[in-house]
């Protein structure tokens, strides 16, 4: 599987615009008297400049392909499919939390252009791919043995705080709003919903895909392997 990147702007990204105190300065300078990684993993320039990406510190100085090859070989069978046929903003923070979880991949179903800014560089570490109907995603998911739950605050929904996740599994969000399109609810083995105890009518989406993807995690994740 290979990464499905458009578009992707030149350059630094958000966080490297302003970049804070996080991460690491030259080797030279972070580990004086020590010779270079011969390393294959590791990137010249990085290891020259400094590495202040939005990464873990098991990561520094590493490539950008070493991190992806890396992360394949933890990724969960965990997959997350957004609806984005008015363009919704959300996307960006569903990819940056599907990224913190090793999630294979993140599909997003209607328009292919999405606002990148709140994946916060992630989207260059995460698998994604499009999918121009919820009918194409539906059929790419049966193909490939994955359980579609729905995630929605609709009546006759499943309480997602006692629902047991299937282990391949795909999420399915809506769009702020509308919520999950009628068609994506009818195709999905259950819609659950999350507990809301104030005024507001929902939960925004991003938010809700951060709580659904860890439900799944508490349930099937193996917690030794995380960082």
């Amino acid at each position: 599987m290979t990464l499905d990147l458009p578009n992707e702007p030149a350059g630094k990204g958000p966080t490297e615009w302003n970049e804070g105190r996080h991460g690491l300065g030259p080797w030279e300078q972070t580990h004086p008297g020590q010779p270079l990684p011969e390393d294959p993993r590791y990137d010249p320039e990085l290891l020259a400049e400094g590495d202040r990406r939005n990464v873990v510190d098991a990561y520094r100085y590493w490539t950008r392909e070493a991190i992806v090859a890396d992360i394949d070989t933890r990724r969960h069978p965990l997959h997350i499919a957004i609806e984005n046929f008015e363009n919704d903003s959300n996307i960006g923070t569903v990819v940056r939390t599907a990224n913190a979880f090793a999630v294979d991949t993140v599909h997003i179903v209607g328009r292919r252009r999405w606002n990148r800014r709140g994946a916060m560089v992630t989207d260059r570490y995460q698998h994604l791919r499009h999918h121009e109907t919820v009918t194409d995603l539906i059929s790419w998911a049966a193909a490939e043995g994955l359980t579609v739950v729905a995630i929605d605050n609709t009546p006759g929904c499943v309480p997602l705080e006692t629902a047991q996740l299937p282990e391949r599994c795909l999420l399915l969000f809506g769009q702020e709003g509308p919520g999950v399109t009628e068609e994506a609810q009818a195709a999905a083995m259950m819609t659950c919903s999350i507990a809301q105890f104030g005024s507001t009518r929902s939960i925004n989406a991003g938010v809700a895909a951060g709580i659904a993807m860890h439900a799944w995690i508490r349930q099937h994740a193996n917690l030794d392997a995380a960082w």
